[in-house]
């Protein structure tokens, strides 16, 4: 997000990132410059999410991997500093190293209601203009050059979402109804599920805290509003607030088997929620506050009530989960939501329908205390109402108490052992941190390659392979090669946390390559799941199984000095 205030940074993996920790180098390939020209303003009822998603697609399909990406042009003023951070922080998924905003007016404003000192902004100024780094709208645009230019015409965002196993296949509301049954006629990939025909009305009934309830294809399951890419904008934490107010008065409600949650992207969150009195509504819709981390986007929902997990499970339901955050892939939410849609603040009226397949302009999301059919157009508020609960209630006091004392710590921190040792003291007993075997002996001289022969292929993936497929980020599922690791070491099931969690144990990670739930390997022949076929056997084995099989076979056939 600091890519929005003009501060120049990007992140690297879980693994580079302790590599480094571990004093290891990095190195990149100069990247080159995409300049993405911003023009015209946003429509009434368009949100920052809409803005990302669409401009997700279009760098997509422009092709930006390993590249910044710069935003200009006349289109910047009308783009709050919120919106440019949630931008920003979508770069992962639109494939570029960076996507980055100059400081211009709106990032100085920020800083104000961020609780700056009018000296520490004077300052700022000054020397980005002196320096030419200041972006100044008003005066005649630069020359500027660029490896490739793309542009967009910020009146062309119409609402949307994004899914449903893929950030940048977006997704316009009104398409929305008529997409997801699209994909339960595809054929199984990004866009499809091979449901057939006579069972997609398929409903199944099943009892919930002594209520009967049901579950089909579409319905939600999960609704996030989840600490990532939305939840530190004002505009859309407190117009999902507005949402969530004008239901309860309506006397709306989210079914009880919906798992719901908020995830604040910081404290001040919290502080404004709470002034403007629209917390407790949040609350009332089952939308109560779980944390300050990562939540749903990594994959900590935590379980689903086992009466609904048995009803999908049991019954090869599809359902959805919708969620604030800015990943979707499969099996990374959860292991029984094969549908995930990014949304926001939309999120609440998807929990109050109970299901993606819905036209939210000609079809109810629910029924009053009246009886009466209340449609998303009933709830929704406009831009000006959502403004003035902005501009009363997110205050620079608030963000000078809450990080007044950010560097003091909490006490549960602060009573932590902290060894003297320069050197980190590898600990035998932690299941979370492990010496690699590439560490132990390691030679100042690189050993050099060693020729593949008679090599078998492990496993054959099709397109867009991401990371999560590669080294999940989510739970670890209780039958898998790592989970069992895990239980040798007396790790109780409710504390296997996730696989990101873990990413310090090379354990842990080894037995999680490939381990994505959803992974398509085409030497299955349409079996999903992170398994392969052992050659010669045949056998359908996990891939770290089959992995260790080949690994033992070269031990005893070359010795332990090919290890």
């Amino acid at each position: 997000m600091i890519n929005g205030l003009g501060v120049a940074g990007w992140g690297v993996g879980g693994i580079e990132a302790e590599a480094a920790m571990l004093g290891q180098a990095m190195s990149m390939v100069l990247p080159g410059v995409v300049g993405f020209e911003l023009s015209g303003s946003l429509k009434d009822g368009v949100t920052a999410t809409d803005l990302v998603l669409t401009v997700a697609k279009r760098l997509r399909q422009h092709g930006v991997v390993g590249n910044f990406v710069e935003f200009y042009g006349k289109g910047m003023s009308e783009i709050s500093l919120p919106d440019r951070a949630t931008i920003a922080n979508m770069s992962p998924e639109y494939g570029a190293t960076m996507g980055f905003f100059p400081v211009d007016h709106v990032t100085l404003q920020y800083l104000k209601l961020t609780g700056r000192s009018d000296d520490t902004i004077s300052m700022i100024e000054s020397y980005l203009r002196a320096n030419k780094l200041f972006m100044d709208y008003s005066q005649p645009e630069g020359e500027m050059a660029f490896s490739s230019r793309l542009k967009l015409n910020l009146q062309d965002v119409d609402p949307c979402v994004s899914g449903p196993k893929r950030p940048h296949d977006q997704v316009l509301l009104k398409d929305m109804k008529a997409d997801w049954h699209a994909c339960l006629d595809n054929k199984v990939g990004f866009k499809g599920y091979g449901i057939p025909k006579d069972d997609q009305s398929k409903i199944v009934k099943f009892e919930f805290a002594g209520i009967p309830a049901q579950v089909k294809h579409g319905d939600i399951v999960i609704a996030a509003i989840t600490s990532c890419i939305n939840t530190s904008h004002p505009s859309v934490m407190l117009q999902s607030g507005l949402l969530a107010k004008k239901a309860c008065e309506l006397g709306l409600h989210v079914k009880p088997w919906i798992k719901t949650s908020l995830g604040p992207g910081s404290r001040v969150v919290t502080k404004y929620l709470e002034k403007s009195g629209l917390l407790r509504y949040l609350q009332q819709l089952g939308f109560h506050i779980v944390g300050y981390g990562c939540t749903t986007c990594i994959g900590n929902s935590g379980d689903l009530d086992e009466p609904v997990a048995s009803a999908i499970a049991d019954n090869d339901i599809v359902v959805a989960a919708v969620l604030s955050g800015n990943r979707n892939f499969e099996g990374r939410i959860h292991p029984f939501t094969r549908a995930n849609y990014l949304a926001s603040p939309i999120v609440v009226a998807y929990a109050l329908a109970g299901t993606v397949d819905i036209d939210f302009e000609t079809e109810p999301i629910g029924l009053s205390k009246k009886g009466m059919e209340i449609f998303l157009r009933d709830i929704w508020p406009c831009r000006e109402e959502v403004a003035d609960i902005v501009q009363s209630n997110v205050l620079p006091e608030m963000f000078k108490s809450a990080y007044k004392t950010i560097t003091e710590g909490h006490p549960t921190w602060n009573d932590l052992h902290v060894p003297s040792s320069r050197l980190y003291e590898w600990d035998p007993k932690s299941t979370y941190i492990h010496e690699p075997p590439n560490l132990k002996d390691i030679s100042m001289s690189p050993p050099g390659p060693h020729a593949v022969k008679d090599a078998y292929c492990l496993v054959n993936l099709g397109d867009s392979i991401t990371t999560d497929h590669i080294s999940p980020g989510g739970n670890i599922h209780k039958d898998s090669p790592a989970a069992k690791y895990l239980m040798k070491l007396g790790v109780d099931r409710r504390d296997f946390n996730s696989y990101g969690s873990r990413r310090g144990n090379d354990e842990v990670m080894v037995r999680g390559t490939f381990a994505n739930i959803r992974l398509v390997n085409k030497l299955l022949e349409g079996e999903v799941g992170p398994k392969t076929i052992h050659i010669p056997s045949g056998e359908k084995i996990s891939v770290f199984d089959a992995a260790m099989v080949l690994f033992n076979y070269f031990l005893i056939k070359f010795g332990t000095e090919r290890r």
